[in-house]
């Protein structure tokens, strides 16, 4: 098969496209699946450059949606059956055929078109389990969503509007912060910090600070967001685009009984239980008449532009969502 190896860390050029891999056999309680789109995360460039460790080789990808091939031993999930459209959330994506959990593959209804649950379902469940686990965004609430304008940014900008927040978020361009104010922002902005403080205290009652801050960034915004947040706000800090956080004194969430959470999605749809409830909630707002939600897809590159994809992506270069096609 088709498929995307890597042998040691590195940069985009470490991506090998290859045409001679195994279609893998699908083990106990796991489908075999024939990915048609296959998302593409920040995440993966973690373990593309050892940031993540991770065994090697290796293919990188951890979604995708296709259509089920085979069952592999073992009992499934009642409802998955051979032919059946699914999305799926686990390893080894950027590859024609995946082995994957049953337990991880959720059925695609009709009302979502070809490309769209792979577009949506990492970065869409991430923005959901952070407003709904990480901090239960209320109405009326303020909050500071940073690199408003990616992937998950989009995504927070959206649900937030849905749940009658208000958003300020920072992104790098005009023509960045213009495509998160038309995705639900309220006020947007760069990242200087003075800018970011001067704005959090004139939006938020009495100057207090934002309720809670969704920062992908990483070391570059975290002191930042730490500044920024109210008394017993929250800074959900869930990913690295700027490097990893630098470790910090404990004692500073004192000053004003903040909360500090890195969480990952993984671990808030452990069970099929889980899953099922977070994406069906997902697929139902893409699928709302009521509340038209912007699925922006950046570019679907072919699978042997996968570097390129890379590039573009650690570039700054995109908005939305990046996708390969097999």
């Amino acid at each position: 098969m088709r498929g995307i190896l890597i042998e040691k860390t590195g940069g985009p050029e470490v991506l090998q496209y290859k045409k001679d891999l195994p279609v893998p056999e699908p083990k106990e309680g796991e489908i075999l699946v024939k990915n048609d789109y296959i998302g593409i995360n920040y995440i993966d460039t973690y373990f593309r450059t050892g940031l993540y460790p991770s065994p090697k080789p290796e293919i990188l990808g951890r979604e995708a949606e296709g259509s089920i091939v085979s069952l592999g031993p073992g009992s499934h999930p009642p409802d998955l059956q051979t032919g059946d459209r699914v999305v799926w959330m686990g390893l080894a994506s950027y590859a024609e055929y995946s082995a994957v959990p049953s337990a991880k593959a959720i059925k695609i209804p009709p009302s979502i078109a070809p490309s769209h649950a792979a577009a949506a379902v990492l970065q869409g469940l991430t923005a959901l389990t952070l407003t709904e686990e990480t901090y239960h965004v209320e109405k009326g609430d303020w909050v500071l969503v940073h690199a408003a304008a990616g992937g998950v940014g989009l995504w927070l900008c959206q649900i937030l509007r849905a749940k009658g927040a208000k958003t300020i978020a920072t992104a790098s361009t005009d023509e960045k912060r213009a495509l998160a104010k038309q995705n639900g922002a309220d006020v947007v902005i760069g990242y200087d910090d003075e800018e970011v403080k001067k704005t959090v205290k004139e939006h938020t009652p009495n100057g207090e600070g934002v309720r809670a801050v969704f920062d992908g960034v990483g070391k570059s915004t975290f002191n930042l967001s730490l500044d920024v947040l109210a008394r017993k706000g929250t800074l959900a800090s869930f990913g690295n685009a700027s490097g990893a956080v630098e470790p910090f004194a404990i004692a500073r969430l004192s000053a004003k009984n903040n909360k500090l959470a890195r969480p990952t999605l993984g671990q808030y749809i452990v069970t099929r239980d889980e899953a099922e409830h977070y994406v069906n909630e997902l697929f139902a707002m893409m699928s709302s008449k009521d509340q038209k939600f912007d699925l922006r897809i950046h570019e679907i590159y072919p699978l042997e532009d996968v570097a390129r994809a890379h590039r573009d992506l650690e570039g700054r270069k995109t908005t939305g969502k990046l996708l390969l096609k097999t």
